[in-house]
């Protein structure tokens, strides 16, 4: 009896406790949505915070509770977007615009001069706060790889001429490295665009060609390239309005700095047809002098060696008698459309 006493007592407490645990389950249950779990599933993962949430998780689950727009994660891009519709029961709608950062800077060692030899940490804000960095230009990049580091794809990588440099094909715009630089010289992009400045400085004319040999100088000539009004200056910097339906070609063909970035490595040339009337639109509408030739009433040609694949003289032709020929298959006019054709449905 001195044994099965304790026993007894034992079991009883077990008992109690076991009741209690079984109704605290039912009166403390949390339900969790399983469409969370399925939607985190169908996100990349990264929690790199482009959705403006700390996190992948607490993306899913703003989005299968209705708070939140299920085209947030822009690294997932359209097949993302599209698993989410399935889950949620929507219908299947397009990701929004793909976009790509790039670094504002182009004035490696070999274009930019250094006031000083920086042997500190291998960080861009630790040289900030050491003399506000190494080079003369108070803008230039540092190129000691905080923005690389923080990339979560690995797109972004310091090239031997020290200048950070984003790839495009592996950047998903998430944004990260433009918070962590110092300098401020990096920002998004759509990535249907080729094109943009790669320079952050503000000061202008002589003064900057003694300190770098990419540097704007403010001359405006891309200004004046760019009839269209995409381009304007801000702080002694041309300012590239990408909402336009603007190539930027012949603004970035224009710059006697070379201060402007062109992804494309190769560009189409125009080709006139045999619809061609000689009517002189293009002649006229064309940026490069002697590009088109072509007496008035006869069939126009292009010069292969001047054309700058800008497609201008393509959107003038009243005949459309012109066509893009060649380049390394991106088509700049193709692709705009496509975006023209996405935002206005």
């Amino acid at each position: 009896m001195e044994i099965f006493l304790p026993v007894i007592v034992v079991g009883i407490i077990g008992l109690f406790f076991g009741l209690g645990l079984g109704v605290a389950s039912k009166k403390l249950h949390v339900y969790i949505d399983p469409k969370i779990a399925r939607v985190q599933n169908a996100l990349p993962n990264a929690n790199c915070g482009a959705c403006g949430y700390p996190g992948c998780s607490a993306f899913a689950k703003a989005v299968a509770l209705g708070k939140t727009d299920p085209l947030g994660c822009i690294p997932g891009g359209s097949k993302t977007a599209h698993e989410i519709a399935d889950i949620l029961g929507l219908a299947p709608q397009d990701s929004k615009e793909p976009i790509m950062a790039v670094v504002h800077c182009k004035g490696g060692k070999s274009e930019a001069k250094e006031r000083a030899i920086y042997e500190g940490l291998e960080d861009c804000h630790a040289a900030t706060l050491v003399g506000d960095g190494s080079k003369v230009c108070p803008n230039g990049c540092l190129g000691l790889g905080s923005c690389a580091r923080i990339c979560p794809f690995d797109a972004i990588e310091i090239n031997d001429n020290g200048l950070a440099v984003v790839n495009p094909d592996k950047c998903t715009g998430c944004g990260k490295c433009v918070g962590v630089c110092p300098r401020n010289i990096i920002s998004m992009i759509p990535k249907v665009h080729k094109i943009f400045l790669a320079c952050s400085n503000h000061e202008r004319g002589a003064k900057v060609k003694k300190y770098c040999s990419v540097g704007c100088t403010a001359c405006t000539l891309c200004v004046k390239a760019t009839p269209s009004g995409a381009i304007s200056m801000e702080n002694n910097l041309p300012a590239l309005d990408y909402t336009k339906d603007e190539n930027f070609i012949p603004a970035e063909r224009k710059c006697p700095s070379n201060c402007f970035v062109d992804l494309v490595k190769v560009r189409p040339k125009a080709n006139i047809g045999t619809t061609c009337d000689g009517c002189g639109i293009c002649l006229d509408a064309c940026p490069v002098p002697g590009a088109i030739k072509g007496e008035k009433g006869e069939r126009h040609i292009i010069d292969k060696n001047l054309c700058i694949g800008c497609g201008i003289c393509l959107n003038k032709c009243p005949k459309h008698a012109i066509a893009l020929w060649g380049g390394l298959g991106y088509d700049y006019h193709t692709q705009i459309g496509k975006r023209q054709r996405n935002t206005s449905t």
